[in-house]
């Protein structure tokens, strides 16, 4: 008997890690419901694979995200598997208010609405898997992008209180923490960058993650070193870097 295919919703799938963890999902029979602002990548996306991928254009930091998420549920009939990839950080050395709240705006109040919306569905449903794209930037403040280090943390540490409550409920629901580091995309903006990988690669090492249930994952997995050390330097080190 043909195994029935698993139910994905990828939050931000228009390009990058997203769009690549899209293609890998659907490689491994899943039906994915992807969002993103932009239409005409989405249908682009759509095109490959039309019987399995359904869209919906919306933008998370709009009002109307939730019932975008229920219609978008109702076509897929069900959910499985729900992954936020939508995510914004910029350079702003220059304190620009306008920078952080765009940043915060993105991966603060819509990635809480997100989660919540998501983490009620499988509460309700009595299992699923909730994956977020966060950063190995979360482990310290960094100069550079103040508001994208300090959001990526509150992320981290609030998918680390949804993964406590699960558990302490004995309920069979999973959170992943996806911690990338350099990443070919367009939200790679560093000078200089090492370790980086290809969107493909970072989708299939998420998808492995995903299929084990991992807690915590790094993209690639060396990054662990990186987050190691960044966690250890002492601040009379760190205030010169």
């Amino acid at each position: 008997m043909k195994k029935a295919p698993k139910k994905a919703v990828i939050i931000g799938a228009s390009s990058g890690i997203g769009k690549a963890l899209a293609r890998e999902l659907v490689k491994n029979n899943y039906h994915v419901g992807v969002t993103g602002r932009r239409e005409g990548h989405l249908l682009e996306l759509q095109k490959e694979h039309p019987e399995q991928i359904h869209i919906a254009i919306f933008d998370t930091t709009e009002p109307n995200t939730i019932e975008q998420l229920e219609a978008l549920e109702k076509t897929l009939e069900g959910i499985d598997l729900f992954v936020i990839s939508a995510g914004i950080g910029h350079l702003n050395l220059d304190y620009d208010y306008s920078l952080e709240n765009e940043t915060n705006q993105l991966n603060v109040v819509a990635f809480t609405r997100l989660v919540n919306w998501s983490m009620r569905y499988f509460e309700k449903q009595g299992w699923g898997h909730l994956v977020n794209i966060s950063s190995v930037a979360s482990r310290r403040g960094g100069r550079q992008a103040p508001a994208y280090s300090a959001s990526k943390a509150y992320q981290s540490i609030y998918l680390e209180g949804m993964a406590q409550k699960v558990a302490y409920d004995k309920l069979p629901i999973y959170t992943t923490d996806v911690r990338p580091g350099f990443v070919k995309t367009a939200m790679a903006k560093a000078d200089k960058m090492f370790w980086v990988s290809s969107k493909e690669k970072a989708a299939r090492q998420i998808f492995r993650s995903i299929q084990r249930k991992k807690r915590i994952v790094y993209i690639s997995r060396r990054w662990v070193i990186i987050a190691w050390i960044l966690e250890r330097i002492p601040w009379f080190i760190y205030k010169r870097m």
